[in-house]
This record gives structure tokens, sequence and C-alpha cells, in this order.
């Protein structure tokens, strides 16, 4: 389409009153769309931004009230002071899906001394999208890599064997590589850190336990963003060592500098199993190592590799206590959709997708309410467990944390149902068939957690209930 024949719809659209900005749709980029304005309406918006003092609310909505009215340049710039006919909340919803215009910053993109800093900051902000939406689909990538690392290891374990505590430590830096760089992505980080259970059980461990940390050498393994390295630096700690082997630790860098903790906080990128520490032995040991159903991806195995080898006498891992729990669930609107939904799938009989389905654990949020029986924690190498059921459609796992010694203020957590939920949640083995009990009854079981040895960051779950004996991959 030539220059002449935009204008010539340009003209067009005027004489019908569809408003100014309509014709941002047949324009190549912003910066036409701001010259456009400029040079046909004679609407100059750094000066309706400046003239109303708007802020990022108020220019998302200006764009909003100008695409879904029939108003005119000359009615914009006559306004006076006070009330703006796009005061409305209702303006704050998008008139067109991934409107350029609002993509392009807040207002004080617009607030530089000219048009053409304006256009430049626009220029600036494309950029900066294309950027993103580049990292977004190397991250997506790598998360799909990690999926099928797992899928093809995980279910071709020899069922015999447990997995080797060392397992993680024998693992070469490129067998590693799909679960560090699942690490390096802002998002989970977030997740994690607006996870304010996990997030503030550990500030308040050690905010109220100064007397732990006053002038200790600290050991953070895994420390990610350096969020837990901070809370130890603040809470009295002598010198902090942080250690993570993804491409977080570049950004924990400069959060360590931005808070200028760089002369208590050593930051250093490698696995705990492959570098030499600055010192010979620490205090104390902090981690959230904690993986779904606790033990998922085996950090504990670094923690434990760390605590061995660097840990002085006497000194302490932090969180020092947990326990998994299990309860029995009678949810069979869940059952119904996950399991029984393949008898019938509209009209065909796909009853044999079970085998590959119900072995799948799923991490989701349970409702409480679905639980039939009080939790029971597991207890190691004892005899057999007991659930109080009503009717059975899941059994449903998870775990509580503690910080506990040398602790005058002592901390605690759970990720269970029934308190504030956590990016845990919580983990379900659906049952292939839902087992009927009567109120009282109780129901002998067993459950056997193990490594895959040849995905040793992957479990393997077997529960027996009664007669029946399921085996579910964690992955």
């Amino acid at each position: 389409m030539t220059f002449a024949t935009i204008h010539k719809l340009s003209v067009e659209l005027k004489k019908v009153n569809l408003g100014i900005f309509f014709i941002f749709r047949l324009l190549s980029s912003v910066s036409a769309t701001l010259q456009h304005c400029t040079a046909e309406h004679q609407l100059n918006l750094i000066d309706l931004i400046r003239k109303h003092n708007l802020d990022d609310y108020g220019y998302i909505k200006m764009i909003n009230f100008i695409r879904s009215t029939n108003c005119d340049a000359s009615g914009l710039m006559g306004l006076p002071d006070g009330s703006l006919p796009w005061d409305s909340e209702a303006f704050l919803r998008p008139v067109l899906q991934d409107d350029p215009l609002l993509q392009t910053g807040t207002h004080t993109c617009y607030s530089g001394p000219s048009h053409d800093a304006l256009l430049q900051r626009t220029q600036a902000a494309e950029e900066r999208a294309q950027r993103s939406e580049e990292a977004l689909a190397r991250a997506m990538e790598d998360l799909h890599k990690l999926k099928l690392l797992a899928q093809g290891l995980v279910l071709n374990a020899e069922p015999g064997r447990s997995g080797n505590l060392s397992a993680v430590a024998e693992l070469r830096e490129d067998e590693d590589e799909a679960y560090f760089d699942s690490y390096g992505h802002y998002g989970i980080h977030e997740e994690m850190l607006k996870d304010k259970v996990r997030t503030e059980s550990y500030r308040d461990f050690m905010y109220r336990n100064p007397e732990v940390f006053r002038d200790k050498v600290v050991l953070d393994v895994g420390c990610g963003t350096g969020i837990l390295s901070m809370f130890a630096a603040k809470a009295g700690a002598k010198k902090v060592i942080a250690v993570d082997q993804s491409e977080i630790i570049y950004q924990a860098m400069d959060i360590v500098r931005s808070n200028q903790l760089e002369d208590k906080i050593t930051l250093i990128k490698g696995r705990i199993e492959d570098i030499n520490l600055p010192v010979e032995k620490v205090d104390i040991i902090i981690s959230e190592w904690m993986g779904y159903f606790l033990l998922f991806e085996s950090m504990l195995d670094s923690v434990l590799y760390a605590r061995d080898l660097y840990l002085a006498d006497g000194g302490s891992v932090y969180p020092d206590l947990c326990n998994i729990s299990l309860a029995a669930a009678g949810d069979m609107q869940r059952h119904q959709e996950r399991i029984a939904f393949w008898d019938n799938v509209y009209g065909f009989n796909m009853a044999c997708m079970k085998k590959a389905v119900v072995p799948e654990a799923v991490v989701e949020v349970v409702k409480a309410e679905t639980l039939i029986s009080e939790p029971t924690v597991i207890q190691v190498n004892t005899s057999p467990e007991i659930f109080s059921l009503l009717q059975c459609s899941a059994i449903v796992g998870y775990f509580d944390i503690f910080f506990d010694k040398g602790c005058g203020n002592k901390v605690m957590f759970s990720t269970g149902p029934q308190v504030m939920k956590t990016h845990w949640k919580q983990t379900v083995f659906l049952l292939e068939k839902p087992l009927s009990v009567q109120a009282g009854e109780e129901l002998q079981g067993k459950i056997t957690v193990r490594k895959n040895k040849k995905d040793p960051r992957s479990l393997l779950v077997t529960f027996d209930l009664r007669d029946r004996k399921q085996t579910y991959s964690l992955q």
C-alpha cells in the first residue's frame, strides 16, 4: 500500500469520524503512528501527556479511550484540567490485543525533551520486546529438553535396586546440564521468592536466631538469587560462601553488589561437587534443597556431600529436620477427569491409556476438603503404614520442614493442603480403581521411594495397598 493510498484512506476515515487512532492498523510502526498524529491531526501526544500530567495508568486509559470512542484531535487538545473522560477503570482493558502503543513503556518514556527522544525510546522498547521473546523461546526449549531427558530415563530403572546416595555427584557436568539450565531462567526464581511460606520461614529462622549466625562462616548450597545468603549476612554471619551452577549466579552477583554485601558474600559458579571452597571448613550450611515430594531433584545429595566435606565439627545444617506425610483423598470428580475418562472417549474405549496415565504422579494443589483421613508421617524401615480411610481415590503426599537445632525461636512450615499453599503444592498418586472401605476401617500399606539409577534427580514411588502394587514416576 502506497503512502498516497494511506493518506487517502486517512481522509475517508476522518469523514466518517472513526477516531484518529484507527489509522494505526494500517501503519508499520509506533513511530509512524506518532508522526501521523502530529502531521495529520495536529495531536502531539507528548504535549497531551504533559498537560494532564498522566501517570502510567492514565496513559494506558487515554490510549484505550481514543481507540474505543469517536473522539477527534481538537476535542482531546481542548480538554480542560480536572476530570478526564478516560478516568474510568474500564479503559484499562486494551481495545487492541498486543497494542504496540501500550508496549512502549510507561508514560516516563514520553517525558523526554523532544519528539526524537520519544522515537528513540520507542525503538529501544521494541528491541527489548524482541530480546524478551527470544529469551522466552530459549527457556521453553531448555525445559522441553529437560522433560524429554526425564521421560527417556525414569521408567528404565531396575525395580529391585535403590538409587545410590552419591549418584548426583557422579554425574558429569554435561549429563546434568538440563537440570541447571532450568534454574537459569528468571521465572522459576520469581515463583520461589514469591512463595511467602518458603521464603519468610527461612528469613524468620535467621533473623529470629542471630546467635546461631553471629561471626559464623556460612555455606549456601544452590544459592539462586542469593536471598538466603543475604539473610545470613544480615543475621550476623562473618562470611557467606554462595554456590550455584546455573546462570542465575551472575544476577546474584549484581544483587549482592546492589545491596552492598560484597564484603561478606562470596559467590562461586559451579557444582559443589566440582569446586574448591576458599575456606577449609564452614560452621553452617544452609540450602533450600527440597523438591516435589521432598526428595525430587535429589539436591539433598549435594547438601550431604558439602556436609561431609566442609562442615566443621559441631557445625549445623539447616533446615535440620523434615518429614513426609501421606493422607488419603476421596476426590471422585478428579478421578473421573484423569482416570475413568479413558473408559469412554467420544464413544471409544481407550482404557489401555490408563497404564500410561496412572504411573505419572501429579503435582497440584489439593483441596483440603477432599482428604478423608488424618495424615500419617512416613516412618523409615518400619512396619507398614496405617491409613484410616473412607473411600480412597488417591494418596496425597506432602512434607514439613523444621529449623530446630540450637534455635531459641524455632521455625517450621508445612506444604500440606490444610495450610497456605506453596510452590511445592502436593503430590497426588491416583489409584487406577478407587478403594471402597467402611468408615473407621484401616487399610495397611507400604511405600518405597527410590531414585532412578540413570536419572538420580527423578523418583520412583511404589505403593503396596491391600493386594495392589503400583509404581509411580515423579519427573
